[in-house]
């Protein structure tokens, strides 16, 4: 299978199956001398884990990364970094029922198309499993940017269903499961995701990801937009089926005269653009939204057929989560922070001596 590889300079090569004896990726591009433990990798890899609640997937992996090659005595070397993940809690027998049929909404058909067989197990390459490794690589480019940029890089839940966020506080994210920043709907939310596990269903849901700290001057004009490589690897992350850079589709409704983002002495009045303008970093906050289907593998019978042409009935069985994006957050905040570690290598193997130039506007 190929394209399993992304970015330029700063490379993430994927692989692994979710029902398979491992999952891992490798790095290539990191520079040398950042120091990194194991230990490090654990906080992330909670907030993106099943079974943390009752509202995802029951499934609990130990998700103790190893690292193989790469770094030495704690520190990179500039070599590519081996990063492993052994599967530990696998159901295959769960599926043992869709190995002959297609379950509607989800990839089983697509890959048998273009591939002639497909793994059956969790969805094989196509299960969020896959995502693991992505906020595992993630975790060295978070800190390599916090390190050398000071850029900072954090997400929230913004929508789930119907349901909207009736105020904001960044400290009340990382308090709740569902990444939701106003506490006081928590309640609201739980309620809502136990009557749609009851009722064998699933619900979408919008993630926020914003990137602060950004310099100006990353991203490529042409082919190498940051906007377009940032909506790109948005829309890889299974599930998603939408991706807005700044105000997105609400620019549908603007007027130029409000939604150009002015500017003066002080700085940038506005920033719909989502801190990119013609493919190119501000200096502003880079925001990105992702859209995420309401989950395919649930409970309710859908029609589909088998391998043979024949209509059949499918209840997909096994451990799913009712609503995906409750655990997209640190999945997007992956991909943000990949784009722009990756951009600031080619930006500074391009423009390093350009440095700034003034005026700097935030």
């Amino acid at each position: 299978m190929s394209s399993n590889s992304f970015g330029k300079i700063f490379t993430v090569t994927t692989f692994g199956e979710s029902h398979g004896p491992a999952i891992g990726c490798v790095i290539d591009g990191c520079p040398p001398g950042l120091p990194i433990e194991e230990s490090e990798f654990r906080a992330d890899l909670d907030r993106r884990a099943t079974g943390k609640s009752r509202h995802t997937s029951q499934r609990r992996e130990a998700d103790e990364v190893e690292i193989l090659s790469g770094v030495y005595e704690g520190r990179t070397t500039g070599t590519p970094i081996a990063l492993l993940i052994r599967n530990t809690d696998q159901r295959s027998k769960d599926y043992g029922d869709i190995v002959s049929t297609f379950r509607p909404g989800h990839a089983d058909y697509s890959y048998w198309q273009k591939y002639g067989i497909r793994d059956p197990r969790g969805g094989g390459r196509s299960s969020a499993r896959e995502t693991t490794m992505r906020v595992a690589a993630a975790v060295i480019a978070k800190k390599w940017l916090a390190e050398r940029y000071g850029v900072r890089v954090r997400g929230y839940l913004a929508q789930l269903g119907g349901i909207a966020p009736q105020g904001f506080d960044w400290d009340a994210v990382e308090q709740n499961p569902f990444f939701w920043p106003h506490a006081a709907q928590v309640p609201e939310l739980e309620k809502t995701m136990d009557a749609l596990r009851k009722s064998g269903d699933s619900v979408g849901a919008r993630v926020n990801v914003v990137a602060e700290g950004v310099p100006p001057g990353w991203g490529e004009p042409i082919y190498g937009k940051l906007d377009g490589d940032l909506a790109a690897a948005m829309m890889s992350i299974n599930a998603v089926k939408g991706v807005e850079i700044g105000d997105g589709f609400a620019a549908v409704a603007q007027r130029g005269s409000e939604h150009r983002d002015e500017m003066s002495p002080a700085g940038f009045a506005s920033n719909h653009a989502g801190g990119i303008l013609g493919g190119i970093s501000t200096g502003q906050a880079v925001t990105a939204s992702i859209a995420l289907k309401p989950t395919s593998s649930i409970l309710i019978p859908g029609h589909s057929v088998n391998l043979a042409g024949e209509p059949v009935e499918v209840v997909t069985k096994g451990r799913h989560d009712p609503c995906v994006g409750i655990r997209a957050t640190p999945i997007a905040e992956a991909m943000m922070a990949l784009v722009l570690m990756d951009h600031a290598l080619r930006h500074r193997a391009q423009c390093g001596d350009v440095g700034e130039v003034s005026p700097r506007l935030a």
